[in-house]
């Protein structure tokens, strides 16, 4: 686990409770160990009521420049997509700011029935995954229909960009330094890489901004029933282009999701863009451990090949 987890006492829970809960007595509380970032608390009430509290991380020097007020982008996120056909979202219940109970910022919300994909994967036929990774690509195209009026992070204050390429070139430039302070290898000069993205800039024109998970990996996406039924951890939200979801990206992607998003084919432009948010995810993904302090680079070590392989794409196409 990552420093970045705000650890809170039982008795520090109870009192963030009962502030938003008055009329409420909390009777359990146990942490969720999936999230890699924020705390989370399944909270139980007298009434037979759950909640889930969520605590942000106390100190930002341990997030990356891109992650600034993740907790307040997921609060208008999830706002943002309450009404998706088909899919939940969890009411927020509650959302405190003060730092006068806690060190970090906090939400409470509703509690969704459901287990998370990555505990089922191993107990799902391959028919199952099939459809389940398939209403993912429906859920993805729906969430698109969401639209913005500028490209952005999702948080109160944050800068908008009336170009996809600008966004995207502030996204890279920024991970660029976090990897040059903690002193990562990536292989490729930042000056290269900024120079071929400046030569792919035709390839941003003509895109429109659209809501965007971001982080749709198999731990944020619940399933009940053989059907996706909830959708988790909305904090890396962003007005984007719907191929910067994570579902697209080179480690997973694959034809279910593709056939339910409605599209296996792609135009060279396009083809571009998505090895494009390939590379600045995976540079995320090699620097973010240093800062959270993992115990150990098996992280970086699992996905550089990745970022090499669409490296090795975009400098060929």
């Amino acid at each position: 686990m990552g420093i970045t987890k705000n650890i809170q006492s039982r008795e520090a829970i109870e009192k963030m409770i009962g502030n938003a809960f008055p009329e409420k007595e909390m009777t359990a509380c146990a942490e969720l160990s999936e999230g890699l970032c924020n705390i989370a608390y399944r909270i139980e009430f007298s009434d037979g009521s759950k909640s889930i509290l969520k605590i942000a991380p106390q100190y930002n020097s341990t997030l990356l420049r891109n992650e600034k007020c993740l907790m307040n982008a997921e609060v208008n996120a999830m706002k943002l997509a309450e009404n998706i056909h088909g899919v939940r979202t969890a009411k927020v219940q509650y959302y405190d700011t003060s730092k006068a109970l806690c060190t970090g910022d906090y939400f409470i919300m509703e509690y969704l029935e459901g287990e998370s994909l990555v505990s089922l994967q191993d107990k799902l036929s391959e028919e199952e995954r099939y459809a389940i990774y398939s209403e993912v690509g429906s859920i993805v195209r729906d969430i698109a229909q969401i639209k913005g009026e500028h490209f952005g992070q999702l948080y109160n204050g944050a800068e908008s960009y009336d170009k996809l390429w600008d966004f995207l070139r502030t996204l890279i430039r920024n991970v660029l330094a976090d990897a040059k302070e903690k002193e990562i290898v990536i292989g490729v000069s930042p000056e290269e890489i900024l120079s071929l993205l400046e030569a792919h800039k035709a390839a941003f024109e003509d895109v429109s901004p659209v809501l965007v998970h971001y982080d749709l990996w198999e731990g944020n996406i619940f399933v009940k029933d053989g059907h996706v039924c909830a959708l988790i951890d909305w904090e890396r939200a962003l007005w984007g282009d719907v191929l910067m979801e994570d579902r697209f990206r080179r480690h997973s992607v694959n034809d279910a999701f593709l056939r339910g998003f409605g599209q296996t084919d792609f135009s060279k432009a396009e083809r571009i863009r998505i090895l494009w948010y390939d590379i600045v995810l995976y540079l995320t993904m090699m620097t973010e451990g240093k800062f959270r302090e993992y115990p150990d680079d098996s992280q970086y070590r699992w996905i550089k090949p990745y970022f090499d392989l669409s490296w090795s794409e975009l400098r060929a196409m």
